[in-house]
């Protein structure tokens, strides 16, 4: 039963453009969507795969003055300056690094972006009907940046509407330093 009403739910309960875009993907790819899964924290997330350039081990970054402390500062990959963002600091998480550290490098709106996240999990397929919108909670919690909740099995994944994240205003301040140290 929470299947159908998951699949309900994420059918009509998107609103804006990427409602609409995962409606369309989805019937492109046999209603079917895969996600790279990550920690941060005790929570289970999910990003679209095809927004995924690559998984690298943390490395050290140029710090840049001035960044809000989630914006961890930049590498140089393979002759391209890419600004790093630590998602734990961003969602006010504490931020550990360890051997399991990892960052993801993603292509968003034409730029190359890298993600700091607890550890990677693996890659999954859900289907439109697992994937549930994201409950109503009041203030609670800023929704814009979340495209769902998928289910797998007994697992929960927070659904990342990364495009939208790394556009908002406040990470916006990526490309100013960018800009700045161009």
């Amino acid at each position: 039963m929470t299947d159908s009403t998951c699949s309900t739910t994420a059918s009509t309960g998107s609103t804006g453009s990427h409602g609409r875009s995962r409606s369309n993907h989805a019937t492109a790819e046999s209603a079917t969507d895969e996600f790279l899964t990550f920690a941060l924290g005790e929570e289970e997330y999910g990003v679209e795969i095809l927004k995924v350039q690559e998984i690298r081990g943390y490395d050290t970054v140029t710090r840049l003055p001035d960044a809000p402390d989630y914006i961890k500062g930049v590498i140089n990959l393979r002759g391209t300056i890419v600004p790093v963002i630590d998602m734990r600091l961003k969602f006010h998480l504490v931020a550990e690094y360890t051997a399991l550290t990892v960052m993801i490098v993603l292509n968003v709106a034409d730029r190359v972006v890298g993600m700091v996240v607890d550890s990677v999990s693996d890659v999954i397929r859900l289907s439109a009907e697992q994937i549930c919108s994201v409950p109503e909670l009041g203030a609670a919690i800023d929704r814009q940046f979340l495209t769902g909740i998928g289910t797998l099995d007994e697992r929960m994944l927070i659904l990342l509407d990364i495009e939208r994240l790394m556009g908002s205003a406040e990470t916006g301040s990526v490309a100013e330093c960018m800009a700045f140290n161009s």
